[in-house]
């Protein structure tokens, strides 16, 4: 059970495994302001920068759980470079099924909402580890404008326009599935620039490094592809936020 090496290769040099800047993960956390001692449950955690980053910021304790044994031990050695190996401990295992032994304050599944499947089921999901009066924090995409063809829909990486809502929509299915926004940090193109464009440049790295593995042609493939595509696509139509639910 792991992910597949193309991610751990693309995402190779990433603290943050979504477009997500350093800074608005700082502006996220100052702006809900957890309080010493909150325990978090942070569902496909990824390399787990946000536990890491909270538990020296913000004095949080908690669980990151994630499928990716080469994330995990990132997370792991981030835990030890900013000295919090004490209050933050991560899991291998599959998200999609996780549930906390004991309710958290805060729940999160930031970017991977396929875990649930879906919005809805990924919210449910994080319920089901909850505190009452506590926080669930979802990262999710949506339509920054609306895609006008196929092409454009299969360049963000979507299989159909209705794989995505536009923003007003996205905070409208959140309360329809019982949750009050309270709190939102939007990546912007700049944030989107960060994430994809070190991704092509760990892929050329990686390639530079290994030019017989078995994977060559396929990163080969994906690096001359994937500038344009950003630019032309996925930097255009797409937007990406954390959201701050909590239940009514």
């Amino acid at each position: 059970m792991d992910l597949p090496r193309s991610f751990t290769i693309r995402e190779s040099s990433h603290r943050l495994c979504n477009p997500f800047t350093s800074e608005k993960l700082t502006t996220l956390g100052q702006a809900i302001n957890p309080s010493p001692g909150t325990r978090m449950l942070d569902l496909a955690c990824g390399k787990g920068e946000m536990l890491c980053t909270w538990a020296r910021d913000h004095g949080v304790t908690g669980t990151g759980v994630d499928i990716s044994t080469v994330f995990l031990d990132a997370a792991r050695a981030r835990a030890s470079e900013l000295d919090v190996a004490d209050h933050v401990d991560f899991v291998h295992a599959d998200a999609s099924g996780y549930v906390a032994d004991d309710p958290v304050g805060i729940t999160a599944c930031v970017g991977a909402t396929w875990i649930g499947p879906g919005v809805a089921g990924t919210v449910e999901l994080l319920r089901r580890s909850l505190l009452p009066g506590g926080m669930m924090l979802i990262g999710e995409p949506y339509w920054r404008h609306e895609p006008q063809n196929q092409a454009t829909v299969e360049g963000c990486h979507m299989a159909g326009k209705d794989d995505l809502l536009p923003l007003p929509e996205l905070l409208e299915q959140f309360g329809a599935l019982g949750c009050d926004v309270v709190e939102m940090v939007l990546a912007d193109q700049d944030s989107w620039d960060r994430y994809a464009a070190a991704q092509w440049l760990n892929i050329r790295r990686w390639l530079d490094a290994n030019p017989d593995d078995e994977l060559t042609d396929e990163m080969r493939a994906e690096l001359v592809a994937a500038p344009v595509q950003h630019a032309r696509y996925q930097r255009e139509y797409l937007g990406w936020g954390v959201f701050v639910l909590m239940n009514r």
